[in-house]
This record gives structure tokens, C-alpha cells and sequence, in this order.
């Protein structure tokens, strides 16, 4: 039996009333820690059943042959398929743990631990019947791949993470950046087909979902990053989120690990840190107690440009991240609060040695109000190990901070824009009012400051005007000034402090 496709809106909607369920009893900043291991549960369970239908189909009604392990991508024990727990009618909590830890357990290499750690069992927040209520909601609409392919299920869940962190503005930068901001970022960057992504401080995966989007659009077989996605975050629900997200929109061979990347990197190379060839990330702004007293005596030498202080972690991301960077073909790029360009102090001293390293490329200038959690404009730094011959001691400064739409509660990169922002630095050239091509000489000059209003002054509008017209409009303001002034004499005598 095959099911009925599904529209994208469908799906967004259905998703989105499974959180509606859950509000009062739930704080909507945990919505997402229960929606998306039910969606994730009931997608590996309907995909499990095509998956049976088409063996048992495949050997002409073989159920031995159907029942096969090598059949199925994910195994589900006995007792552990979403219909086991549907069936269920008391400490429905309980036998949604069970299940769950069941599956992770069957799938070691690729599923431990992805459904996180939500109190399934605590009824005072979640009641039998209240989880009665979601489970019959997702029971509502199929959601295996005749229904919602992987393209499909990965947009909405999109729609839903961004839809979250709509509903936990402040709350929300801990996991969510502006996919747009991800889209300029991944496209200065230009992953190419076969080349390694690795983001440190991953969130929902969306950095590394871009990378994909963005081989696939613009250079072919995105196949050919499998086994060359990793990443790292160090909250244990955002991690999970991060490879559902992977795996609902197709991804088949990635590596995302929980884990603090500054205090306990992940990925290495014998004795040192992994390199990649793209470095991306948003990290935490100016975190305190990033953990200053490992770096004291880093064993993987991520303090060569400086010890960072204790109560801002910026360049110790900075570090990690160049030092992540593979010798010939690595670039990054890393989204920092403004003052990461001219702070002084140890900071000064850690930006003096990267740009006497001659790998910093651009720094870009963003508008305000773009990222979750703050209102503060940020910008974003580009790295490269091989700058081009026509680039070296150079670097590209932007002012974009005017390229952006107005939005109510949030202000957005449209496509224009990154489009625009993306055309600055790759055609590296002055830009009246916008961009500028500085020597390491101008910026020594400027005791190495990269405070991008000291190289580009903001083109100012002037408009054409007559001599007759500016007489006119001094006239005008002059009458408005003496009637003001006759206005403020007739008040004074009337309060009776002017005779």
C-alpha cells in the first residue's frame, strides 16, 4: 500500500500544531527537545515498514528473507517500532524511553544517544495523556520516504528549527543561525565536490547542511562529501538535533559529537588536531570560562598567536579554527562581535600575529540585528592558508551593515544582499562607501585596529541643488525658526516669566 504524498505546507503545519500540543505544559524553549525525537521515531518507524513491504516484495513473500538486517538501514528491536509504543495506553513515557534507547542501542556507529536526554518519564510535565495526544498527532500523517522525501522532511524540519528558535528569541543564538548568514558564509567559502567541512561549534547542523545544498547546486555529486561532514557541539539536545537534521534531509556518512571543542576537540590526526579544508562556525560571542585553563598548556598548540582572556573566548575559536585549516587548501570562515576588531589588550596582541601571518582575507561588516539573542551588529572574517599572488599583505574590508531587510522582531539577509555582499569580496576591489583593499602597512598604521569605520567611510548622498532653492529652504527655516520663537515669547508672557 502505497501512501499519499504530502505537500510541504502540510507538513510544516501538522509539525508545527505537534508543538501547539505540547504548549502550557512545556516551555516553548523545550519544545524542540520532545518534537524532534517523536518526529525522528516515527520517520525511521515508516521507513522500517517500506522497507520490510519492498523484501518481503523483493523474495515473492519470503518473511525470513524480509526480516534480514542487511535490508534495512536502521534496525528497530521487538517492541521498539512506534506502533509497540502506540498500543500502549499507561506510563506511555516509559515505553517511549524504552523504545527509544532500544533503537540506539541496535544502531551503535550511527544513532547512540540521538534522541537526547528528555524526561520522557516525568509526568507531572508529561502526562499519559498528553503524550497519547501527540503520539496520535504524528500517527495523523505518514512520514516515510513514499510520503515525505528526504528533501521534503528536511525542509520542514528546517521550518520547525527556525520556527523555535522564532519562539525563544533569546534563547535561540545558543542554536540557530540565520540561514541566510549561513548562506553568504558557505558561499565565500565555495566547498567544492570531495572536500572536507568541519564546524566546531555546530548547533542544529545547518552550516554543514548548506555545504551540501551548495556542491549539489553549484558544482554536482554532493555524494561525494560523505565521510567528510564533521562537527561538534557541546549541548547534548542541539547535537542530537544536528544529526537528525543530517539524517532527515539524506546525509548518509557524517560525524557530529557532543562534546566542549575548546576544552576537548574531537577529531584528530595521530597526535594533532584534524585539518579540513572548510572551516565554518558561529561560535558562542565573547564566552567566559571557555576554558582558559587548558589553554594555559594547550598539547595541540592553539595558543600560538596568544593566550585569549579569561572572560572573552572569541580568539580562541579564532585559533582553533585556523588551526583546524588544512596547510594547502584550507579557509575558513567564523562570525565574531565587532569588538574582535579592535579590542586591544591580549586580543590586540593575538590579531597583530594573524594578520602578520598573512592569512586573514576579509572582514565584513553585518547590519544589526541579524543574529538571535542580540541585538549587536556582528561581522564575519574570512580566512585563507594560500591567499592568490594579487592578495598577499592585502585584505578585503566591507561595510555591509547597511544590507539587510527591516523585520518586526528581527532584521533578515535576503537573497539580494548576500548575493551583493558575496560579489564584494570575490571581486576584491574598492567600492565607494562600501569596500575597500587595505595593505597590512595601512593597518599597521592603525596599530592594527580593523574597526572597519577607520578604512571605509560611508558614501554620503548629496543631492543637486540650485542656488534659488537653497535660498528658499534658508528662507523657510528661518520663518519656522522666528514663528517658534514668537510661539515661546507669547507662552513665557502668559505663564507670566516674560514681562
Amino acid at each position: 500500500m502505497t501512501a499519499t504524498p504530502v505537500t510541504l505546507g502540510q507538513l510544516e503545519s501538522h509539525l508545527w500544531e505537534a508543538a501547539n500540543i505540547l504548549r502550557g505544559p512545556v516551555d516553548a524553549a523545550d519544545f524542540k527537545t520532545y518534537v524532534f525525537p517523536l518526529l525522528f521515531f516515527k520517520r525511521i518507524s515508516d521507513v522500517h515498514d517500506e522497507e520490510y513491504r519492498a523484501a518481503l516484495a523483493e523474495s515473492e513473500g519470503d518473511e525470513e528473507y524480509a526480516l534480514f538486517p542487511q535490508n534495512y538501514r536502521f534496525q528497530i528491536p521487538e517492541g521498539c517500532h512506534w506502533n509497540d509504543v502506540r498500543a500502549v495506553a499507561s506510563s506511555v513515557g516509559s515505553a517511549l524511553q524504552k523504545a527509544m534507547r532500544g533503537i540506539e542501542r541496535a544502531n551503535p556507529e550511527t544513532l547512540y544517544g540521538i534522541f537526547g536526554d528528555a524526561q520522557w518519564t516525568n509526568k507531572d510535565r508529561l502526562s499519559d495523556a498528553l503524550l497519547r495526544d501527540l503520539i496520535e498527532h504524528f500517527s495523523g500523517i505518514a512520514l516515510g520516504n513514499e510520503a515525505a522525501q528526504a528533501d521534503l522532511l528536511g525542509q520542514s524540519y528546517e521550518y520547525l528549527i527556525k520556527k523555535f528558535a522564532d519562539a525563544t528569541n533569546k534563547k535561540a543564538g545558543e542554536f540557530y543561525t540565520p540561514r541566510s548568514v549561513v548562506r553568504l558564509m558557505v558561499n565565500l567559502l565555495d566547498p567544492r565536490e570531495g572536500e572536507s567541512i568541519y564546524d566546531p561549534a555546530c548547533g542544529t547542523g545547518g552550516m554543514l547542511l548548506e555545504a551540501i545544498h551548495h556542491v549539489r547546486e553549484r558544482h554536482g555529486d554532493d555524494r561525494t562529501l560523505w565521510g567528510k561532514l564533521f562537527g561538534q557541539e557541546k549541548n547534548l539536545t542541539t547535537s542530537a538535533i544536528a544529526r537528525m537534521n543530517l539524517f532527515l534531509h539524506g546525509a548518509a556518512d557524517f560525524q557530529v559529537f557532543r562534546g566542549d571543542t575548546l576544552r576537548d576537540p574531537s577529531f584528530f590526526n595521530g597526535d594533532a588536531l584534524a585539518t579540513f579544508d572548510c572551516v565554518i562556525a558561529n561560535p558562542p560571542f565573547s564566552l567566559e570560562k571557555w576554558g582558559e585553563e587548558v589553554w594555559a598548556s594547550d598539547p595541540y598548540g592553539r595558543n600560538f598567536a596568544g593566550m585569549p582572556p579569561g572572560k572573552s573566548g572569541d580568539y580562541a575559536w579564532v585559533q582553533h579554527m585556523i588551526k583546524s585549516m588544512a596547510p594547502r587548501t584550507g579557509r575558513m570562515a567564523v562570525v565574531l562581535p565587532h569588538g574582535a576588531l579592535f579590542r586591544m589588550g591580549a586580543e590586540g596582541k593575538i590579531r597583530t600575529k594573524l594578520l602578520g601571518m598573512n592569512i586573514l582575507e576579509a572582514v565584513i561588516g553585518l547590519g544589526p540585528n541579524l543574529f538571535y539573542g542580540t541585538g549587536l551588529a556582528a561581522c564575519i572574517l574570512v580566512f585563507r592558508q594560500k591567499k592568490p599572488k594579487d592578495r598577499k599583505n592585502k585584505l578585503l574590508i566591507v561595510d555591509a551593515s547597511r544590507e539587510y531587510r527591516t523585520g518586526r522582531a528581527q532584521n533578515e539577509l535576503l537573497p539580494e544582499h548576500v548575493e551583493r555582499i558575496h560579489g564584494w569580496v570575490r571581486d576584491f576591489k574598492d567600492v565607494e562607501g562600501v569596500a575597500r583593499v587595505v595593505t597590512l602597512e595601512d593597518i599597521a598604521a592603525n596599530d592594527y585596529n580593523l574597526n572597519i569605520p577607520r578604512y571605509v567611510e560611508p558614501k554620503v548622498e548629496q543631492e543637486a541643488m540650485s542656488v534659488d532653492e537653497a535660498m528658499r529652504r534658508l528662507k523657510e527655516s528661518a520663518d519656522a525658526a522666528f514663528a517658534a520663537e514668537d510661539r515661546l515669547i507669547a507662552i513665557l508672557k502668559k505663564e507670566g516669566l516674560l514681562r
